[in-house]
């Protein structure tokens, strides 16, 4: 088979960024994005609820107040999430909130504590998906449960690879599958319940007085917000769709806002009405089975259901755990590439794949929450004493973000009062949540989720001074060129164009720093005096996940400040009496761009020689290697054997 690869069997074939209904085609719309990005916190209700709910520690009448607050709780975070997705349509979320509301280090720690938490939302998914299978499996499979975990996990990977809305289309069908039987167990539940409403509610009183004093008061306040405080876990994900709007169908902010709607209902109904089953079917925790599977069973028992139906509903809640677990591998790469295109993280991390997926961040996050998994030993209890500290810290900024910027602009906005008071009650509902969950499990294990946003901070502070070190200095040499440059006197119908195309040609790769540039032309003058008659100049743009989430560059911009570039290198020619031509191209590959540029120019100029500058650093180590790709050395390896002439000329900085 001709252009068979095993590349493109495992991930599909590459797709084409120039077609014009390629954003089209990967977009998704609100019942999809539902699926994709809501899953997460739809499938909390596996475990927040029930973690919530075993807090209560016997005081379980306390339940129906636990489950108002959650429902109140999801609806005020998604409503002012919903403010978000209005101020940043371009995604990027609780970063960039934080990042243009706050500052630069405030959007650092809000994207290092996002970057955790999506690690985290994949572990304890797949920790918790496999807990709702092994509970339909005999005790002796689970000493195969970390193993069965690690594998779901390569296999998400694998279909994020293959592109977002494909890795989403496969999991429809068990999303679906979940909100059908669990809709008719949530319905039997309360047709079949066995008991009268109010005593269950409101028990008799059998405890003494003192339970009306002060001290017995403070005590009942105290189990209720450290239940609440657990199930605080069940909020995480909602912050998805506004980290995400990018890749929703347009109108990106009304289809943001209608996800936001859909998860604020599924989850609050799902969290709510599992405390009350809890509740209300007295379920005791039982070895082996997760509380889920308690209620269900004795629904079944009562309600004269097949006890094959449990297993069902528990495959598809494990399945949707799997779902929410894809939430995970969405959204973390989605994070690191907004900080990427900050200079936090290496530029790697903005960079698509064929199939128009930023691949370094779904390999990061996917391999860091294997090591979390093994860490924890698979430990849903565990985990979630980890879980949900980060999230928390990324609602917080956010919230208060939008409460400094209404306060800002109140005097030219509308409604700013109102939309002030539903971020401040946010941002107040979200603090205490963060702080009760610090208390309660900072010494359980919680410092480990404090010291890991701080190493990834602390790592991206170092690549970003390095960066800053390298723009600096590539901006002195720029500035030292670019005065030299008289724009005023020359046009596009001034250049002086090639006439002889079989002279010898110098043909150099270029990019937005003319000093570069221009220090390469002037190296080659000076190698080869009077060789080369004719200077060609190709320039390719990288179509990263920021161009493509950005409508306005991506469809009027790009092309004009490509061409710009190779306008300023004309411009030095005409400057210099020399004929010059220029080519440009994007895509998602610049080898690949450049490479087609080389083959055309070639055609047109026989007798070229390539030229590029590289930079070199005095204290070049794997540290640099990694933060400045290898792009040069890659083009001058295809052009060789391609039997192409290809001369590195260096630029230390």
């Amino acid at each position: 088979m001709k252009n068979f690869s095993f590349k493109n069997l495992i991930l599909g074939k590459p797709l084409n960024i120039l077609n014009p209904n390629i954003k089209h085609n990967i977009a998704l719309v609100a019942i999809i994005a539902w699926v994709g990005l809501g899953a997460d916190g739809l499938s909390s209700a596996a475990y927040g609820p029930a973690e919530a709910y075993l807090a209560l520690n016997g005081y379980n009448h306390i339940a129906i107040y636990l489950a108002i607050a959650t429902v109140i709780s999801i609806f005020i975070i998604c409503f002012s999430y919903n403010q978000v997705i209005e101020l940043f349509p371009h995604g990027g979320g609780g970063y960039k909130v934080a990042t243009h509301l706050l500052g630069p280090k405030t959007g650092l720690i809000s994207g290092s504590a996002l970057i955790v938490d999506y690690m985290l939302t994949i572990a304890v998914s797949i920790a918790s998906c496999a807990d709702a299978i092994f509970s339909t499996l005999p005790l002796a499979f689970s000493n195969v449960k970390i193993e069965v975990e690690v594998l779901i996990i390569i296999l998400l990977i694998i279909l994020n690879l293959r592109g977002l809305k494909e890795s989403i289309k496969v999991l429809i069908p068990l999303f679906l599958g979940f909100v059908v039987t669990h809709i008719l167990f949530f319905t039997a539940g309360f047709i079949y319940f066995p008991y009268k409403i109010m005593p269950v509610f409101f028990p008799p009183v059998t405890i003494d007085l003192n339970q009306t004093q002060p001290l017995g008061i403070l005590f009942t306040i105290a189990i209720f917000l450290r239940a609440y405080s657990l199930g605080g876990g069940t909020y995480t994900g909602l912050e998805a769709v506004s980290n995400n709007v990018n890749i929703l169908a347009e109108p990106k902010v009304k289809t943001g806002k209608i996800t936001m709607l859909y998860m604020a209902i599924s989850l609050s109904l799902a969290a709510g009405i599992f405390i009350l089953l809890f509740l209300l079917w007295n379920v005791q925790a039982t070895t082996g089975q997760t509380l889920n599977a308690v209620v269900f069973r004795k629904i079944a028992a009562t309600a004269g259901i097949n006890h094959w139906f449990v297993e069902i509903t528990l495959f598809f809640e494990a399945t949707l755990l799997l779902v929410g677990a894809n939430t995970g591998v969405l959204g973390c790469p989605s994070v690191m590439a907004n900080m990427a295109v900050d200079k936090w993280l290496p530029k790697q991390f903005k960079e698509l794949s064929s199939r128009l997926v930023t691949q370094n961040g779904i390999l990061i996050a996917g391999i860091g929450a294997i090591l979390i998994l093994i860490y924890a030993h698979g430990s849903v209890p565990a985990l979630v004493i980890l879980y949900s500290i980060n999230v928390f810290i990324t609602f917080c900024l956010s919230l208060l973000g939008l409460c400094v910027y209404w306060v800002k602009v109140r005097k030219h906005k509308n409604e700013w009062l109102k939309k002030f008071a539903l971020a401040l009650t946010g941002f107040i509902l979200c603090l205490s949540i963060l702080i009760l969950n610090l208390y309660e499990k900072f010494t359980h294990g919680g410092w480990l989720t404090i010291l890991m946003p701080t190493v990834i901070i602390v790592i991206c502070l170092i690549i970003k001074k390095h960066y800053l070190k390298v723009d600096q200095q590539l901006k002195k040499i720029d500035n030292l060129f670019t005065s030299q440059l008289n724009n005023k006197d020359n046009s596009v119908e001034q250049f002086i164009a090639t006439e002889n195309k079989n002279s010898k040609t110098a043909v150099f790769f270029v990019n937005s720093h003319i000093g570069s540039g221009i220090h390469t032309i002037l190296w080659v003058r000076r190698l080869f005096p009077n060789v080369f008659e004719n200077y060609v100049f190709l320039t390719a743009g990288e179509i990263d996940s920021d161009i493509l989430a950005n409508d306005v560059i991506y469809n009027k911009h790009y092309r004009k400040n490509l061409n710009a570039v190779i306008e300023q290198y004309r411009l030095y020619c005409t400057q210099n009496n020399l004929p010059s031509d220029g080519l440009f191209s994007y895509g998602i590959n610049n080898v690949d761009e450049l490479m087609k540029l080389a083959d055309s120019v070639q055609q047109i100029y026989p007798d070229c020689v390539f030229f590029a500058s590289k930079l070199v650093f005095k204290d070049e180590n794997r540290w640099t290697k990694l933060l400045h790709n290898n792009l040069v050395n890659n083009l001058q390896r295809d052009l060789h054997l391609s039997g192409k002439q290809m001369v590195i000329l260096p630029m230390q900085i």
